[in-house]
Formats: structure tokens, sequence, C-alpha cells
């Protein structure tokens, strides 16, 4: 056998067919995928799963005992059913087979019999069922020293599916490992170098494969876990490693600002201080881009701390120094908000070469899909001939007909929203790279920033301008106690009769686009309000008489942008707006928020649109309006936003609550995570290390020439479309 035989097609070891339903529904495609199959749980002769806890509708694997077994003829007389209840004391589960089936079980599904019994959980008459499920039975006629065997064994349960079960999946294991164990697995490749296998006591990669899938006891599956989280984390920190390491040997221009120059005209004018975190985080910014590398950093930080004041002022250091700057935002709103107030900051410093602007002045420009064919023309010119020192605006300005006439700063708002090509798009319109800064609109912890923003250095702002007001939050349980609903739109009109603003938040916008997608979800829930219906029933009903006007991502650009203008200058009392409104939008006389189908936003999203409020000298009020159970899992999320102001905190908990896979979705490209035991939570010291070791291995060896099977490791890890998860991204 030539080459590693982990890479070896799965038809060879098992054969075309079963080879056919690994690859199509769970995606192993090699023998080295198969083993990284890992189970997702572990079943003991004395443990049995709990029935009580069975998902419906979903595929599952599990151990119980036969408690009773009936036939039954229906229809007649014509036709048999064989009804089967197991248990494991948490609840019961009712097999069903019909017809020829119901015969052919009945002589081994007898009572007191063990088995595993796998398939699909359905309800009839209000009973959880499995219909012709797979099944093994466990000592059913295996003679006493096999059920010896198993009585000592651990059972992995490996993930399945509907074509293929948890036990068939553990017998090709089987196979593979016997094959590999055959030849002492000889050419198997060890990804981890041997001085940290050592230094951190970790096993051989064949020791932890036959661990983790034959694991004798309890100790070998957590000594397997470690060594195999090991893997991971450090294969995709030494891929993250090598990024900023080519990164940083990129050439850029250095940009300095002059002492006296549009930044220094710009901090002047400032009517407050800055704060110490944004003192001490644009210092960080001002030294990268004195260097003759790119800046890559990630700015991240508590709602409502100042991100975009730090980022401006990024950008007027670099027009200073004779470059220009852009600002990608997610959405026309955030661009169109993002211009009014980088316009209104600078003041007449953004209106150079108009009546009245100031000598030291710069252009800046706004340039979205929707931006006229008039204007359009005189922003590109604009920018060609470096008259616009800054141009905020969306993916158009990744367009092919911009040109600049020398980008110095690219700074990224609200990262994971822009896909990786529009982010080199961007850059690659630089004659040499320019800098670039990522802004995160909610905090994100640490090990994330590690892991999927890992090729960028990080700032972080944790500190709250001085006048900002604590915000109110309170869950409103609609359903429950809906006198509470009324008095929030009480406590609406309070704050409009004070002389302040409100906005009303919906999860869909209610036209005829969003007909299609009302997401019934199970048959119980109704569809989520809409905000064309409910601002109809505000005005006519418990707000009839404030101004109420509506905001959504599908009106026309220049309608978002007269509604937004009007609200900002107080021209309404109350907006009732979709999530367009979560990042960026700054309105300091709004102070009350009302969400409405509150458990239908995320944590993050939740703590993001409350920081809409509370921005001006009043305290600000967050209403979470829901539905949801009071003892459910929608409600303790919605309780926790309303316990807490830390975004730090609430994004351990909204990641907590969202699987992997979506946290690192971007990252592995739409691709399925590669993280199959390391969780980027709970094993924050690994990542930590692995990120230190990967840092020191590539400084040492930056092409990893005595490290081969690394760089094979990488190279899986890197095929073509995932590279560009690291290219953050």
């Amino acid at each position: 056998m030539t080459g590693n035989p982990m890479d070896e097609d799965l038809r060879k070891l098992v054969g075309d067919r079963t080879a056919k339903v690994l690859d199509e529904h769970l995606g192993l495609k090699t023998v080295g995928d198969l083993l990284h199959h890992y189970p997702r749980r572990y079943a003991e002769r004395g443990e049995l799963t709990r029935l009580a806890d069975l998902p419906v509708d979903e595929y599952v694997t599990v151990v119980a005992e036969i408690a009773k077994a009936d036939k039954r003829t229906y229809g007649g007389g014509k036709g048999v059913r064989l009804e089967v209840v197991v248990t494991d004391g948490s609840g019961s589960l009712t097999l069903v087979f019909f017809s020829r089936a119901a015969h052919a079980h009945a002589h081994r599904l007898i009572p007191g019999r063990r088995g595993m019994f796998s398939g699909k959980v359905s309800v009839f008459n209000r009973t959880r069922q499995l219909a012709h499920p797979d099944y093994q039975l466990l000592d059913a006629d295996e003679g006493e020293d096999a059920v010896d065997a198993f009585a000592n064994r651990l059972i992995p349960l490996y993930p399945a599916c509907k074509q293929i079960t948890s036990w068939q999946i553990a017998r090709t294991v089987d196979t593979a490992l016997n094959s590999l164990g055959a030849t002492g697995w000889a050419g198997v490749g060890e990804p981890l170098p041997a001085p940290l296998r050592e230094s951190r006591g970790l096993g051989t990669l064949p020791e932890a494969l036959e661990k983790i899938h034959r694991p004798g006891t309890k100790a070998d599956i957590d000594a397997a876990r470690t060594r195999l989280k090991w893997d991971e984390a450090f294969v995709l920190q030494v891929a993250l490693a090598r990024r900023r390491a080519d990164e940083s040997a990129l050439p850029a221009v250095p940009r300095l600002p002059r002492a006296d120059g549009l930044l220094a005209a710009f901090d002047a004018r400032l009517p407050f201080t800055l704060t110490g975190g944004q003192r001490t985080v644009s210092a960080e910014i001002f030294a990268d881009l004195a260097t003759e590398h790119p800046m890559h950093r990630l700015l991240q930080g508590e709602v409502g701390s100042g991100k975009t004041l730090v980022a401006l002022r990024a950008m007027l250091g670099v027009v200073d120094a004779g470059g220009q700057a852009a600002l990608l935002a997610p959405t026309e709103v955030l661009a169109q908000q993002h211009h009014r107030s980088v316009t209104e900051m600078m003041g007449d410093l953004a209106q150079a070469g108009m009546l009245g602007g100031a000598d030291l002045g710069t252009k800046v420009v706004l340039l979205t899909g929707s931006t006229g064919t008039a204007a359009r023309r005189r922003a590109l010119l604009d920018l060609v001939t470096g008259e616009a020192g800054i141009v905020i605006g969306t993916h158009a300005l990744i367009e092919d007909t911009v040109r600049f006439h020398d980008l110095g700063l690219v700074v990224v708002d609200e990262q994971h929203r822009f896909g990786v090509e529009q982010r080199d798009a961007l850059r690659a319109k630089g004659g040499q790279p320019p800098h670039l800064l990522v802004m995160t609109a909610t905090p994100i912890p640490r090990t994330v920033a590690m892991t999927v923003f890992g090729d960028l250095e990080t700032s972080v702002l944790d500190q709250l301008p001085a006048g900002r007001s604590p915000i109110a939050t309170h869950v409103v349980p609609a359903a429950d106690k809906p006198h509470f609903l009324a008095r929030a739109w009480e406590r609406v009109r309070e704050e409009v009769g004070a002389g302040h603003q409100a906005y009303v938040v919906c999860p869909r916008i209610g036209d005829d686009e969003d007909t299609g997608r009302k997401q019934p979800d199970d048959g119980e829930r109704r569809p989520p309000l809409a905000v064309l219906e409910t601002a109809g029933q505000l005005a006519a009903g418990p707000l009839a008489g404030l101004r109420v006007e509506v905001l959504h991502g599908r009106m026309a650009a220049d309608a978002k942008d007269e509604v937004m203008r009007r609200f900002t200058a107080g021209e309404a009392d109350v907006l009732v707006a979709t999530t367009v409104i979560e990042v960026g939008v700054n309105v300091p006389n709004a102070t009350a928020m009302v969400i409405m189908d509150a458990d239908r936003f995320g944590v993050s999203q939740l703590h993001q649109l409350r920081g809409r409020v509370g921005r001006g000298s009043a305290p600000g009020l967050c209403l979470l309006v829901s539905e949801a159970p009071e003892a459910g899992p929608a409600r303790a999320r919605l309780d926790a936003v309303a316990a807490t102001l830390d975004g730090f905190a609430l994004s351990r908990i909204d990641l907590e609550q969202r699987r992997e896979g979506d946290v690192l979705g971007q990252a592995q490209s739409g691709s399925r995570s590669s993280l199959r035991v390391l969780t980027v939570m709970d094993d924050e010291d690994v990542i930590a290390a692995a990120r230190d070791e990967a840092t020191a291995v590539v400084g040492a060896d930056p092409e990893l020439t005595a490290h081969p099977d690394l760089r094979s490791a990488l190279d899986s890890l890197l095929d073509a479309d995932r590279e560009e998860y690291l290219d953050k991204g």
C-alpha cells in the first residue's frame, strides 16, 4: 500500500454499496473520514438512554428492555400489527411492525430481552413510537462468553441516519481498525510533533483512535478525546498562524497622521473626551498603520462602546497621510446611517471643495446599489481623483467600475455578513494591500476570536462612554399576563409624552413577498408578527394619535433614508421596524424599545437591538414581549438578556445555545465544521495553548519542512473550498 492508508477510498474496505451510503448520507469518503466519525456517546450495559427525552422527527438509537409485546389485527382481521413496548425506567417507547414484518420479528422481540433500537421517532395517538425500527438484541443467542464481553463493554453510539444504523457504522469502523492494526498502522501520519506530545502528555494517533472507538474504560475515552481535541485545535491554529505570517510579510504603505492635520482638527472639535479604552485601542491601531506591513485587526466590544468613533479616527489618520479609507457596511440602511453620523461628526471637515468647507477637510461620499446615476458618476470621479478621502458603502464598492486613487484602509463593519470574496475584492483595489480593520457588532468570546477570527489581532473596547444611560430590560409574558402587554404600550405613550421616541421591532415584514415564508413552525405556533400588520394595529389601537412610521429592508432606498431622517429629526414618535435597525442606528432621543416575539431572536441579536436605546442622557427601557412558556429554554434566554447588560456574558450564552457548526459555519465556507471533538466554548485552554504552540512551530519553520505529516493534515483541512475560511472571513 502506498501513501497514507487513512486516505484510502472506503470502497476498497467495505464495498461499493456501504461506501456509497456512507458518502452520500454522512459525507465519509476515506478510511480517515470514517475513523474521525466519532461516537456521539457510549451506552453501558447498566445504563439506559432516557426515553423521556427523545426528540420527535429525529433518528435515534436507544438501549432499552422489552416490557411487553402484542400482536393485534386490524382492518376486520385482514392486517396484523406487532406492538412492542420498550422501557428504560424514565419513559417508554412503542415499536410497531406491520404485516409480514410483524410475524418475522414476533419470535425474537419477547419481554425481558434488551437491545439497541434505531429509527425515526414519530407520535401516534399521543404515544412516541418507532415504525419498523432496525434493532440488534444485545444478549440474544450469543452464549455466556459473549454476554460477559458485552456486560463489561462501553457500546459506541454513532451519529447515524435512516440509511445506515449506529451498529452498522460500528462494524465498518471495526473493519477499518482491524485492517490498520494488522499492518501496525504503517504509513499513518502523526500531525502532532513529538516534543509537543511529550510535553503535553498526549498519546499517539493510533492509540487515540483505538480508544475512542473501542474504549475499555471511561478513562480511555477521556484520554482519546484530549488527544483528538489537540489535533483539531493545533492544525487549525497552524493554518491561522501561517496566514498571519503570510499577511504580515506583505508590503504596505505606512500611514502616519500629520501633527496638524485632519485628525488633529477633528479631535480638537470633539465635544467630549475619549474613554481610556478608546485611547488604548486607537494607539494599537495607529501603531499598526505606521508599519510597512498591512494591519489585520479585529475591533470588538460592547454595544455602544464607540467603535465607530475609533474607526473614523483611523480613517482620518490615513487621509492625513495622503491615502483613502473605505467603510464597508452590510446593508444600505447601515451605510446611510454611517454616512449620516460620520458627516455630522466631521461637520465642515467633510465638505472639502464645497462652499463653507474647511481647508483641512476631505470629501465623504456614499456609494450603494441604489445611488442614482448622476450621484454615482460624481462619487466614482471623486474616488479616482482622490478628491474623496472617505467612501462609505455596501458591496457596491466592490464592483469593477469602482477605482481608487490610493486606497490605504478598509474598515469592515459587522464582519460575519460579508463573504471572503468581498473583502478580498476590495483589498485588491489598493496598489499595495491596504490596512484592514474589522468591527464586530456584538462582543464575541475570546476563543471565537481565536478561531473564527484567528488571523486577526484583536482589540477590545469594554468601557461605555460617559453620559450613556443604563437600560432597564423586562420580559413581558403576553400569553400568561395580557395586562402586562397593555401596560407596555402605556409605557411607550409615557415616553413619547415626555418628549422621547420609541422603536417596535418585529421578526417579519408582512408584505406579499413574505407570505410564502410565514414559518408556521410546528403547527402549534402562529407565524411571527409582521411590521406592516403590527404598525396598522398599533396606530389604530394602543398607540392611536402617535406618529407611527414603518421601516424594513425591502423599502426603496430613498424611502428608507427619508423615514430614518424623519425619525432622527423627531418628526415621528414610533418606528415599527425589522432588524434593519439592529446595527449602527443612533438616535439619542429614542428611549424605549418593544421587541415583539422576542423569543424568535438570538441572544446577541436582542442585546444588539437593545443597544439602540439609552444612547442619550435619559434612561433606556427595553421590553421583550413573548408568548414562550415560563419554564422553557426560550424564556430562559430572554431572562438572561433581561438580567445583564454585559454583552461578553451574553455572547457565551448565545454560543452555548447555537450549534458549534453554526459558529464556525463561515469558517468552513458552507461545508460542515471540521471540529468534531473540540468545542469552542468548553476547550478554551486547549485552543489558547494550541495557538501558542502553533505560533512557535510556524515561527521556527514557516514552510513546515520538518513536519510533513502536519503539512498533509493541513492540506486536508484546507482543501480548496475551505481555504477561504481562513481568509476571514
